[in-house]
């Protein structure tokens, strides 16, 4: 069992933090007193349930000064009993604390009528100094936006940011429209056309034919290149970001030939990097029910 325990200042992220683990698969609790820590954790333990393997626990100052007094005590208790337990701790400059809270209009759980909010983040500082003493991470967000932050949990998190970008190659025909979820849309139908071929007609771009044929031509080759330098190229920049899907449409006019071929030949490069990979040709039918293939990567 892993247990992360996310603390920090109000206004540091660290909901943004908790959020990012919940992506990651972990079992997420916010403001659970820290009185409940070891019962949850035991339960948790006993249950031998898959979901529960992974827990993220969020404590700021909403718990009370004596329970946060007494965290190094519960994290020695979380050690003993063998549970593997890291305190991630999230912290900000005052100025940049106060621009945010102006910016939100967010009420400090510390201000109080006759505080103002500086001497709130200064009384929130010191209180949850038992819990910044024993963080095995300390991030300073001051200067990092929403996508770097994120970025941040994911390096604290070994294997964290591998594999989680789920890609899906797409053909599809121009005369039925451009798929509404795509992100990258790509126009092959400058390519030569095996439509106006009898025989390969009411084939696809999926039949050794229809493949044979456009491999003959030197511009079919050219194109699928420069895709493959282009998504070589640029998806590893989307991995690194929060992404948690991206849609890669090729289209063709039909959606039966040159799209179809376009899509298995970049899937044959694509799955080599991107385990979640799946292709889908949208204007390929199956049977009577006029039902679209969807196929996943193995």
């Amino acid at each position: 069992m892993k247990l992360v325990i996310v603390s920090g200042l109000s206004g540091a992220g660290k909901t943004v933090a908790l959020k990012q683990y919940e992506d990651l698969g972990y079992y997420c609790i916010d403001n659970l007193p820290l009185q409940l820590v070891g019962p949850i954790s035991r339960r948790a333990l006993r249950a031998a349930e898959s979901r529960y393997d992974k827990l993220a626990i969020g404590v700021d100052a909403r718990e009370s000064p004596k329970e946060i007094a007494r965290f190094p005590r519960y994290l020695e208790y979380l050690r003993s009993r063998g549970i593997e337990t890291r305190v991630v701790f999230l912290r900000a400059e005052e100025a940049v604390l106060l621009q945010r809270y102006s910016e939100t209009r967010r009420r400090h759980p510390l201000a109080r009528e006759n505080l103002p909010l500086t001497e709130a983040i200064r009384a929130e500082r010191e209180l949850l100094a038992p819990i910044a003493s024993l963080a095995d991470a300390t991030i300073d967000t001051t200067h990092k936006n929403l996508h770097e932050l994120r970025e941040e949990i994911l390096s604290q998190v070994p294997g964290g940011g591998h594999g989680k970008l789920t890609v899906q190659l797409e053909s599809f025909g121009y005369r039925n429209g451009v798929p509404d979820d795509a992100d990258f849309v790509f126009d092959v139908r400058c390519l030569p056309n095996p439509h106006w071929e009898p025989t390969l007609r009411k084939l696809s771009g999926r039949d050794p034919a229809v493949a044979a044929w456009l491999e003959r031509h030197g511009s079919v080759k050219r194109m699928i290149d420069d895709l493959r330098s282009f998504l070589d190229r640029w998806l590893p920049e989307y991995r690194r970001q929060d992404r948690a899907y991206l849609t890669i449409a090729v289209g063709c006019t039909g959606g039966q030939h040159r799209s179809v071929y376009v899509v298995e030949k970049l899937a044959e490069t694509l799955r080599e990097r991107y385990e979640q990979l799946t292709v889908r040709h949208r204007e390929l039918w199956t049977g009577t029910d006029r039902r679209k293939t969807q196929e996943p990567s193995a």
